[in-house]
């Protein structure tokens, strides 16, 4: 794809668009996506090893922007963006999701009793680590529709398809 024609198709009107709830959900369930694979494998392979909870969290961020960057990626970059191009989209579609999401759900992990000490075989573990993300996504998803209203987040990524 020529430079010029990736610029004008990552340029979005930022004036008010309606967006619908169904494509908010959407947008955010791609971002969750992204984020409970590296959220969850973070928190298996910190707890495994026994690693403190700062640890633990913050592999499991790390590996969320990962994965959910990566999945963003591999749309753009099969729509025919090259590889940087296909960065700045996943960058501008899904920091802002990605980092409320982690924020959520790594708080509310943390505020469950005996959660990050009840290790991968334990109940708690697994329930509060699926609670969690389930009250990341009920807390992002006005926070994606409201961005892809105004041209931002994962609107970027409709732009280019």
């Amino acid at each position: 794809m020529h430079r010029d024609s990736v610029h004008s198709r990552l340029q979005h009107d930022s004036s008010p668009q309606r967006v619908s709830w169904a494509a908010a959900r959407q947008a955010t369930l791609h971002c969750l996506t992204g984020c409970a694979i590296g959220e969850v494998l973070g928190m298996v392979i910190g707890t495994s090893l026994g690693l403190h909870d700062a640890a633990t969290v913050a592999l499991a961020v790390t590996l969320a922007f990962v994965f959910g960057y990566a999945l963003t990626m591999r749309g753009v970059l099969r729509a025919g963006l090259p590889f940087r191009a296909a960065l700045r989209v996943a960058l501008a579609a899904d920091t802002v999701s990605i980092a409320v999401m982690e924020i959520v759900d790594n708080a509310v992990v943390l505020t469950v009793p005996g959660a990050m000490e009840a290790g991968i075989a334990g109940a708690v573990f697994w329930v509060s680590l699926a609670g969690a993300l389930a009250v990341a996504f009920v807390v992002t998803l006005p926070i994606n529709r409201a961005l892809m209203s105004r041209g931002k987040g994962h609107a970027v990524v409709h732009a280019v398809h």
